[in-house]
Parts: structure tokens; C-alpha cells; sequence
């Protein structure tokens, strides 16, 4: 399913030697890519100088989110996606950034790939239409989701506000904190019995 994807990143790769490097920097390294939601996703493994799709490597670092969260951080890059938790990344922070990096380097110019079937200026209106109705489409959603989530929290109670949301993830992140501690207290004195 996501084979041309992976075709396409690879053609990036060989067309850059920055990209050829980082690639071979990677070797080993794997990268998944989840779209909450659907229940889909795609690992990516450096192999050979090139990216593979594999569905067995555990990834060392992943990057999830809602399909628009994630077109939005691609479209925009956006990092402020990233501190509201709307795209979540977990693993190795250096795999994902240098996977980031990679795939920035790789990434196709569609309206280059589309000129190659259509001609150019067949892809040059193409690309217009699609980039202005991405924009409004990214709006659209946008505004759908703050007003779902404002229904959910203001007139139905189903959500916490994202004030109550974020001190709740905070004291939890405290409370992990010294749950650590105290673990390591605990050994401490073990080992010192």
C-alpha cells in the first residue's frame, strides 16, 4: 500500500548525496509513521542506502497523530503541533530528527513528478488547484475540529478543557517523576542492607 511512497523517498535519496549520506548514517535505524484513527501506518527501515517498508522491524522511533495533524506538520512544519500533542513522536528523538531531515531531503516535488505524465503546464494548474484547496481543506478541518472539541467541552462536560487536560498531564508527569525517585531510593537501600 504505501510501496510508492517508499519508491519515491528512494528516488529522492539517490538524486541528492546529502540524502545518499544521511541515508547511510541511518543504517539500521527504522521510523514509523501512525495515522491515528485508521489503524495504519508505515515503518521505515535504512537498508542499503535506501529506505524499505517493513511491518516486523520495531521501530526505534515514531512519529503519530490524526491524518490532519500530520498533513498539517508536513504542509507547514509547524513545531507548535508537536507542543499541543496533537503529533506525538516517542522513541529516539535523534533517529526521528535525522529521519526527518532524510525524508526533507528525498521528499518529492509532486508538481515535478505530475509534469513527467501531463506536461508542465497541466502540472503547474494541477498544483495551483491542489495547493489552494489543501489550504482551505487544512481551514475546513481546522475549524471542524475546534468546534467539535469546543461542543464536546463546553456543552456536553464529554472532554476537559485544555487548560484541565494539560495541569492533569503535568501532575502526572510529576508523579512519575517521584514514583522514579522513589524506586531508586528503594534500591538504594536494598543494596545497602
Amino acid at each position: 500500500m504505501f510501496e510508492p511512497v517508499a519508491a519515491l523517498l528512494n528516488r529522492g535519496i539517490r538524486a541528492s548525496s546529502d540524502a545518499t549520506a544521511r541515508c547511510r548514517a541511518l543504517e539500521g535505524s527504522s521510523f514509523r509513521i501512525e495515522l491515528d484513527g485508521l489503524g495504519l501506518g508505515m515503518t521505515f527501515v535504512a537498508r542499503d542506502g535506501g529506505l524499505a517498508l517493513s511491518d516486523k522491524a520495531p521501530a526505534d522511533a515514531l512519529l503519530s497523530g490524526t491524518p490532519g495533524a500530520l498533513a498539517r506538520l508536513a504542509a507547514s512544519g509547524d513545531e507548535a503541533l508537536l507542543r499541543s500533542r496533537a503529533v506525538r513522536i516517542s522513541g529516539d528523538p535523534l533517529v526521528a530528527r535525522d529521519f526527518r531531515d532524510l525524508i526533507a531531503l528525498a521528499a518529492p516535488d509532486f508538481e515535478e513528478e505530475l509534469a513527467r505524465v501531463v506536461g508542465d503546464v497541466a502540472a503547474r494548474q494541477v498544483g495551483n488547484f491542489v495547493r489552494g484547496f489543501g489550504g482551505w481543506g487544512i481551514d475546513v478541518a481546522d475549524r471542524l475540529s475546534r468546534d467539535v472539541a469546543e461542543y464536546l467541552q463546553e456543552e456536553g462536560r464529554e472532554l476537559p478543557a485544555r487548560p484541565e487536560l494539560e495541569q492533569f498531564l503535568d501532575a502526572v508527569d510529576v508523579l512519575a517523576s517521584d514514583v522514579a525517585r522513589l524506586e531508586a531510593r528503594l534500591r538504594r537501600l536494598e543494596q545497602a542492607s
